[in-house]
């Protein structure tokens, strides 16, 4: 696969010969950082472990060297802690029975320049090759800069594509910003209470982060309960763990239709929503 950086890597768990190990993938997630996509795409981890017929890639743009760092990785340099975040994210790519690993260790700066291609082309390049039925990206209200500029390359990489080529179906899931102001009409609701020892193995490899940064096992699995209890006000609960994402399938669908429309549509129901509450009483 053509990528833009010699230090690019794919990673297959498995062994299974390319190409054939990319194209059996069903479930794609896009994400920013190393372990963006455990903690964003478990849903369609989940959904793919030990299914024969399913299968989960993940692609992690950035080479994530500007991670904040404490305890045992504090003094690590920046190039350590690249090298230790990418054997982790190799490692959740084994946990979790990946189709492929991919890491394009683009810094963050080029992820954020509109300007640059490249990223844009490298996914492009995977999409080609996985051709996925489903695609989790980051959200567009979300409050990480990389995050936004990372949903924007996949955006632009999948409609680059035939139509007949582009995944069905788009998630865009919340990370740096909960997703629970968007009415629950808007809300795409991702159940993940399928093994959940699994989910805990995959959020424990990234040691680096959760010892070395803050508690992301523990705030990511909180904000799931949460999800999941107040969901619903007069009703029991459907499930314990829950995420939400935003449906993104319109801008796969409708070229003309621009990110910003599509997250100011969802705004402008939240704020619809909260003055007819008010206004009721």
């Amino acid at each position: 696969m053509p990528f833009s950086r010699d230090d690019a890597e794919l990673f297959v768990p498995d062994d299974a010969e390319m190409p054939e190990a990319l194209a059996r993938t069903t479930h794609l997630c896009i994400g920013a950082h190393p372990d963006d996509q455990e903690f964003m795409a478990y849903h369609g981890i989940a959904a793919c472990f030990n299914r024969p017929e399913r299968w989960f890639t993940g692609v992690c743009v950035t080479d994530g060297a500007g991670s904040v760092r404490s305890g045992v990785y504090e003094p690590y340099t920046d190039e350590q802690m690249v090298a230790i975040r990418r054997l982790e994210q190799r490692k959740a790519a084994t946990v979790g029975e990946y189709a492929g690993e991919i890491q394009l260790g683009h810094p963050s700066r080029v992820v954020k320049d509109a300007a640059q291609t490249v990223v844009t082309e490298d996914l492009r390049h995977i999409l080609i090759a996985t051709q996925p039925d489903v695609v989790y990206l980051h959200n567009p209200a979300d409050k990480h800069d990389t995050h936004v500029a990372t949903l924007l390359r996949a955006v632009t990489a999948i409609r680059s594509l035939p139509r007949a080529q582009r995944p069905k179906k788009a998630y865009g899931v919340e990370i740096w910003r909960s997703l629970d102001w968007l009415v629950d009409e808007d809300k795409q609701v991702l159940n993940l209470d399928g093994h959940r020892n699994l989910a805990s193995s995959l959020y424990g490899v990234f040691d680096s982060q959760i010892t070395g940064a803050k508690r992301y096992d523990l705030a990511s699995t909180g904000r799931q309960l949460s999800n999941a209890t107040f969901f619903e006000s007069h009703a029991t609960d459907t499930a314990e763990h829950m995420t939400w994402a935003v449906d993104l399938t319109p801008l796969v669908e409708d070229d003309t239709l621009s990110v910003s429309d599509l997250i100011e549509q969802h705004i402008a129901r939240f704020a619809e929503d909260v003055r007819q509450r008010l206004g009721k009483y």
